[in-house]
């Protein structure tokens, strides 16, 4: 049984089986897959749609195979995949508060097996602490109060990115840009455009610069985000790029681009981005571009099929206003990201402590909690 110093009290020693009931998730093909608004939940998350449910929510699946012990929260009808768990019986738990249980519990995959592989009766037999239903949905709440807030964030961040991209689509790709009724068109090779503004290769308007290599044994803790091709891949105590900048994925996720508000080290599987044009701007002209494989014998994005691109140069005015609209969005996002790091910080320090009884709930203030988070 775990170690009970330092419970609080009316917490009960217990097998994980006998609080909930774990169940193999179901097997469907793609090819039997129909469209529909149930989402397929595999050991990664949702992983694609379908038209029948196979459980019923509230919903709780761990993975089995593949994420090994990851834990998702349901809150829809759904179809828990065979790479997964799902808990088909809460004994009367509150299904939330089992949730935020199951992701304390150290979950290793089988040995017997070539496939590493959570085994359910192994789960079953693992000892938990548990506390009374009403102190189970009074943790739930805490937790999931601060998940709440951070999946509003989410929510917003997207609403805020959706407005800049909706903002370039509308002046520079339909030219619905503010006095565009008294502007005179043209063709070119992008098509009818406004006069006066060109057509131009990318390697007129922007250097593509190659990022340094910084294994991940050679890395830092510190201050700096380390990008990669997929993004943020770590920290370094130092910087080669000064903020804001822009990152193109070479090798991995090719073509790929990032936006980095802070200064930051590019790896040498990514190139950054040098120019003289507002950046906001090159950034969505970036996103818009068909960057591709080099076929080479180790693919990449070649700097000459880039370079040779054609983008847009626009009016100087026009340009320059919407990167302020860009740096407004862009700096809210970044501000929901770091209060979404910090309230995730303290959802982890609070979460094992308060599902295994070693802080009295007495002792959360949340309002007091996320405001000092949200500051």
């Amino acid at each position: 049984m775990p170690d009970t110093g330092g419970l609080v009290n009316g917490w009960r020693e217990a097998s994980l089986g006998d609080v909930l009931t774990l169940q193999r998730g179901f097997d469907l093909p793609a090819r039997d897959r129909v469209d529909g608004p149930v989402p397929i939940v595999s050991s990664s998350g949702v992983t694609g749609w379908h038209d029948v449910a196979k459980a019923e929510p509230p919903g709780v699946v761990i993975g089995r195979y593949g994420s090994l012990g990851s834990v998702h929260w349901i809150t829809e009808p759904y179809w828990p995949l065979n790479t997964s768990l799902w808990v088909k019986d809460f004994k009367g738990n509150d299904p939330r508060y089992l949730s935020y249980l199951m992701r304390t519990i150290s979950i290793d995959g089988s040995s017997a097996s070539a496939v590493p592989g959570v085994n359910r009766n192994h789960l079953h037999r693992l000892p938990v602490l548990v506390p009374s239903v009403d102190t189970q949905r009074r943790i739930a709440a805490v937790l999931s109060a601060i998940d709440e807030l951070i999946e509003i964030n989410v929510h917003r961040i997207d609403l805020l990115e959706g407005l800049a991209a909706s903002l370039y689509h509308e002046w520079f790709v339909r030219f619905r840009f503010p006095g565009h009724e008294a502007m005179e068109f043209v063709d070119s090779v992008l098509g009818r455009i406004p006069a006066g503004w060109a057509p131009t290769r990318l390697c007129d308007l922007a250097a593509l610069r190659y990022g340094k290599p910084l294994p991940a044994a050679t890395r830092r803790p510190g201050p700096y985000p380390v990008v990669s091709s997929a993004g943020v891949v770590g920290e370094h105590d130092e910087a080669i790029v000064p903020a804001p900048g822009i990152v193109i994925g070479r090798k991995g996720n090719i073509g790929s681009v990032w936006w980095i508000d802070q200064p930051f080290f590019p790896i040498d599987t990514t190139y950054y981005v040098e120019t003289s044009i507002p950046l906001g701007l090159m950034y969505w002209q970036l996103r818009d571009l068909a960057f591709i494989d080099s076929h080479a014998a180790v693919p990449g994005l070649s700097r000459e099929q880039a370079y040779g691109l054609f983008v847009l140069a626009v009016d100087d005015s026009l340009a320059t206003r919407f990167d302020a609209i860009h740096r407004v969005c862009f700096d809210s996002v970044e501000a929901l990201r770091g209060q979404n790091r910090r309230l995730a910080v303290t959802r982890d320090l609070l979460l094992p402590r308060l599902v295994t009884g070693r802080l009295d709930l007495s002792e959360v203030d949340l309002g007091d909690l996320l405001t000092a988070e949200l500051s």
